[in-house]
């Protein structure tokens, strides 16, 4: 099982190269919120028909103070191909390592077949990362069946944000 961030701590600062060029960024300290995902590739349809109902609530999430971050270990070509397919405005991220895959704590899977894709590929992993860089929330699965629901994870956070909720599940057994 992989080693899961804390809440509430610090939130590993990574860059990936981005769709289009230049470099999107999570963790350290920014302005705003961000919203950060992680999803399986291009042979996941489960992850088009999440990352679609995002591009629907995208501005729901702007008008929250996030950033929208996405990412997987697919190649450019693979995720330019989902962009052309399904018309996503939110930046995307490609090369995502097996090592970040490790520091944020993904699950990863092997290919069921070389049909599927052609390398090791992390299971869904959203973050909501506070402007100073911390985590408070976080959400991995080690398959693509279980994700937050984006309108209830949405509703969550404008109510913690308004009422200056700390990062929870903060105990450790």
């Amino acid at each position: 099982m992989p080693v899961t961030l804390k809440s509430g701590s610090a939130f590993p600062t990574m860059s990936f190269d981005k769709v289009g060029g230049g470099t999107i960024k999570v963790g350290g300290d920014i302005e705003k919120w961000t919203l950060f995902i992680v999803y399986r590739g291009k042979h996941c349809g489960r992850c088009k028909k999440y990352l679609n109902q995002l591009e629907a609530m995208q501005s729901e999430w702007h008008d929250a103070n996030f950033e929208i971050a996405v990412v997987s270990a697919d190649t450019e070509e693979k995720a330019k191909a989902d962009i052309a397919e399904f018309g996503w405005t939110f930046d995307i991220g490609f090369g995502l390592s097996q090592v970040q895959m490790k520091q944020l704590g993904l699950f990863v899977s092997t290919p069921l077949s070389e049909t599927e894709t052609d390398r090791a590929f992390a299971e869904p992993g959203i973050f909501c990362i506070t402007p100073s860089g911390d985590v408070q929330i976080i959400s991995v699965s080690n398959g693509p069946a279980v994700r937050p629901d984006l309108v209830e994870l949405l509703d969550g956070m404008i109510f913690t944000i308004k009422n200056d909720r700390p990062a929870r599940g903060d105990l450790e057994l």
